[in-house]
């Protein structure tokens, strides 16, 4: 964390937004109703998770659907942990945003004048509505970018690097960038997406290194359900030199089958919604697979014709092309990898936490509507819904946050070089994936956790380079996932312990995870 000094020049905005996928966009265009926003992205404006996601947005506008079945399934999905009334807020005011979503631009796929709606896995209606077959996050990113640009109340900068959140006694009042920059605000917005980069088999681009986790819980920010690591069972595993990409669970929603390597059909042994199973029952059945037949297993739409597939898949059946592999004819080899985390900055019913001042929403955030495993295509849905109700929060209190400054000595710059960052980077994500990935047991945690604690010591100070922030970020992150995996002696959701293969009833309720500690920041779970 870092106070205030004297002497360095700083802007000032109402609000700063930390990131630039559809939570950080939505809640910008939120806020410029009544605000200056300056909204700040490490990348190019495009670079976030959402460009990537294939899914949709998950909403109960069908005829025979409603916010109350959303909610039971949601439930489900989330093995006992969701916090009930996050759901109740995401199911019923999801429609609202997602009209107003639509109202702004998102092309949403249409069957006669009306939404087209369809079926994912662990849900029991059709209720997901894509953009453009596979390409929903970038034709929704696209979308929010134009009103974005447009409007001359959100300052946007890209490629500035948020390092640290200032704090003016107990309430964040800006950030520092990499330059050097201060930026004051009066409240503060993390909307920076996921963390799959810990991992080295991941669905995340290379920008998801946790930022936003690691920054809030240097600030000593409560943090929540760090164990809850959602893989994505099917990313195609084809390509020699390690190349992957998502294989999107409509395709199961359409019918697709998992094989295994001698053709057999067996996710049926596994849950009796078979390939439409929860996404880490079905990841843990296809680790079973795959170390029983020691290669990839295979999923297979070739009952589907290449028209259909090129029309409702327009993007997997590309990649798949480019690959080497027709979908129509062929099938495709796949396995999991880190997708989505469904714990981070513990946060209230309007994206509050613990720090006076800080709000998030999206990824970065835990709201608790996951709880163990998150439901298909909810994630987009939170985005919305939450973004909207941070910017209602920081309307109704008000910005009225004064900075103390208070001078102190800056800490010493950390050089180090970058051959050093980028080995320690890739033996972090290989044992992160081996060790802390689907399945888990203590020993390889334990061991998990000294390479943690003797690497992360090589970098208490501030690093001088993004790459070395990152790799900073990766470790504080590694280590409160692996803190939290260590804690939870049972088996449920995302996280499977080999040696707790059972779920202990004791623990299905809120509070989520097991309270641990790393350096005085409580990882407090969720209040009821």
């Amino acid at each position: 964390m870092a106070v205030l000094r004297k002497k360095e020049h700083a802007t000032e905005f109402d609000i700063l937004i930390v990131g630039s996928g559809i939570a950080g966009l939505f809640a910008a265009l939120q806020a410029s109703a009544f605000a200056r926003v300056c909204l700040l992205t490490k990348g190019r404006l495009a670079d976030s998770n959402t460009w990537h996601a294939q899914g949709g947005i998950a909403v109960a506008f069908g005829d025979n659907d409603s916010p109350a079945q959303h909610l039971e399934d949601t439930l489900r999905a989330g093995a006992g942990l969701c916090h009930v009334a996050a759901v109740k807020v995401l199911v019923e005011e999801g429609p609202r945003y997602v009209r107003e979503l639509s109202e702004l631009g998102a092309p949403f796929d249409k069957e006669g004048g009306s939404f087209a709606l369809a079926r994912e896995g662990a849900h029991s209606r059709d209720r997901v509505l894509h953009a453009g077959g596979d390409a929903t996050g970038r034709l929704i990113l696209e979308a929010l970018q134009v009103k974005v640009l447009q409007n001359r109340a959100i300052t946007v900068r890209e490629q500035t690097f948020v390092t640290e959140l200032l704090l003016a006694g107990e309430a964040v009042c800006g950030v520092r960038t990499l330059s050097g920059q201060i930026l004051r605000s009066k409240a503060v917005i993390l909307a920076t997406g996921g963390l799959g980069q810990v991992y080295s088999h991941t669905t995340n681009p290379e920008g998801a290194t946790g930022d936003g986790v690691a920054l809030a819980c240097r600030a000593g920010a409560e943090i929540a359900d760090m164990e809850f690591i959602q893989f994505h069972p099917t990313v195609f595993q084809g390509r020699q030199d390690g190349e992957t990409f998502l294989v999107s669970e409509a395709l199961r929603g359409e019918g697709a089958l998992l094989r295994s390597g001698k053709g057999e059909l067996f996710m049926g042994a596994y849950h009796e919604l078979a390939e439409l199973g929860p996404r880490d029952v079905v990841s843990r059945a296809i680790v079973d697979q795959m170390k029983k037949q020691l290669g990839p297993v295979y999923l297979d739409i070739t009952h589907r014709g290449a028209r259909f597939l090129q029309r409702r898949f327009p993007t997997v059946y590309k990649r798949a092309k480019e690959a080497g592999y027709d979908l129509a004819k062929e099938w495709l080899p796949v396995g999991p990898a880190a997708h989505y985390a469904m714990g981070g900055v513990k946060t209230g019913l309007s994206g509050e936490t613990s720090l006076r001042g800080l709000y998030a929403c999206g990824e970065v955030a835990c709201t608790g509507v996951h709880g163990a495993n998150r439901l298909a295509s909810n994630s987009l849905l939170e985005c919305l819904v939450f973004a909207a109700r941070s910017v209602r929060q920081i309307e109704r209190e008000g910005m009225d946050v004064t900075p103390v400054l208070d001078p102190d000595r800056e800490a010493q710059l950390l050089n180090v070089r970058l051959s050093w960052v980028v080995e320690l980077r890739r033996q972090l994500r290989r044992l992160m994936f081996e060790e802390a990935g689907v399945l888990r047991r203590q020993a390889g945690l334990s061991v998990l956790d000294e390479f943690l604690h003797q690497n992360t010591a090589l970098l208490r100070d501030k690093p001088k380079t993004r790459e070395a922030w990152e790799l900073q970020n990766l470790l504080v992150t590694a280590e409160l996932i692996v803190r939290a995996a260590l804690a939870r002696e049972e088996s449920r959701g995302a996280h499977f312990r080999l040696d707790f293969p059972q779920t202990e009833e004791a623990l299905a309720r809120r509070p989520g995870s097991p309270a641990v500690r790393m350096e005085g920041v409580s990882l407090a779970p969720l209040a009821v």
